[in-house]
């Protein structure tokens, strides 16, 4: 797993502020050099220009019989209704704490940070946020799941904190991870006290739309809106 600063990038999200999240644009340069972002993506993407970003690692993936590809963590098969491979999942949210603390120590504070991505990006952040970081701002996931019997809902029903709210996107038209994981995830994390929307895009499959990143961009400048600037008096 490595880092990566890019300069210079504008255009979607031109207000300044400290925000610690993270997007899968796929092909566009959309955010502003003024941003902390936390980049987790889907599988195997890279065509990604964003301020901070980073990139998960090359591994042994078993849905494609143990060719590696890149990806947060192995699944045993790529279904809802199945074991999660916990000692993969774990082993990255430990080094993405790292990360998360990195940032803290460098005058971030941890409810200025959302976290998020597309695809198992997604799920790769409702695991790290509702099971280790749960003071932070938000979580959003793109056409993402849960396991149904996984570790995250295991961990909030042990809960008694307010949790990180969830905002979730997903196709209709998702043949990869099918829009009926997408709800069953959106209902189980409300059910276990996560403030918890579901934005649903018909016909659109396993892929972003402009309209979906629109309503992202709306989201992340309500739960972290522009802060007066300081001046020295």
């Amino acid at each position: 797993m490595c880092r990566i600063c890019v300069q210079n990038v504008r255009q979607m999200f031109p207000w300044p502020g400290e925000v610690f999240a993270a997007l899968s644009l796929l092909e566009s340069p959309v955010l502003s050099h003024a941003l902390y972002l936390f980049h987790v993506h889907g599988t195997g993407q890279k065509k990604i220009c964003i301020l901070s970003l980073l990139t998960c690692v090359t591994r042994p993936y078993t849905p494609m019989k143990g060719a590696f590809s890149t990806v947060w963590f192995d699944r045993y098969k790529i279904s809802n209704d199945c074991p999660e491979h916990i000692e993969s999942i774990d082993s990255m949210c430990q080094r993405l704490t790292d990360l998360i603390n990195d940032e803290i120590k460098n005058g971030i504070a941890k409810n200025r940070i959302l976290i998020g991505g597309f695809s198992m990006g997604g799920g790769m952040a409702m695991h790290l946020a509702y099971r280790f970081h749960q003071d932070l701002a938000g979580v959003f996931a793109l056409s993402s799941f849960l396991n149904k019997d996984s570790s995250v809902y295991q961990a909030l029903k042990r809960n008694q904190s307010v949790l990180p709210e969830l905002f979730q996107c997903h196709g209709t038209a998702d043949e990869l991870v099918l829009y009926s994981w997408g709800e069953e995830t959106n209902k189980m994390l409300k059910s276990l006290g996560v403030s918890a929307s579901l934005h649903t895009f018909p016909n659109l499959n396993h892929e972003l739309s402009r309209t979906e990143i629109e309503k992202l961009k709306t989201w992340i400048v309500k739960k972290l809106p522009v802060e007066a600037a300081k001046t020295n008096e």
